[in-house]
């Protein structure tokens, strides 16, 4: 059965290197573990794209079918999904996260 969500977001994941689905967007994140890994992403220079999830219920509902992840933000790097808030914030500490933007050929500053 067709899942035009779903299919929604196979293809922003698919078009975009990062995809960051969140509350509000880059420039007015609505929660604090939206703005988070925005900052993350940021100061990475990483460029990636948003969806506000508070503008589409539906969407909303259906990345977390999409990923089986319970909340929101998530983070997808070249169609795959890296994780939420949490995970990121950990990857990003511990230096996984740069590494995984070098293996998968993403674009980003090294942190200082």
């Amino acid at each position: 059965m067709s899942n035009p969500v779903h299919e929604r977001i196979q293809n922003e994941i698919a078009a975009n290197n990062v995809m960051l689905y969140m509350k509000g967007n880059a420039m007015f994140p609505q929660c604090g573990f939206s703005a988070r890994v925005v900052q993350i992403l940021t100061h990475l220079g990483v460029p990636f794209q948003t969806a506000n999830v508070l503008d589409d219920p539906e969407l909303r509902e259906g990345v977390k079918q999409f990923s089986s992840w319970p909340t929101v933000p998530q983070l997808y790097v070249k169609g795959e999904f890296v994780g939420g808030c949490d995970i990121i914030t950990e990857m990003f500490q511990s230096g996984e996260l740069e590494t995984l933007l070098t293996e998968k050929g993403v674009p980003h500053q090294a942190a200082a």
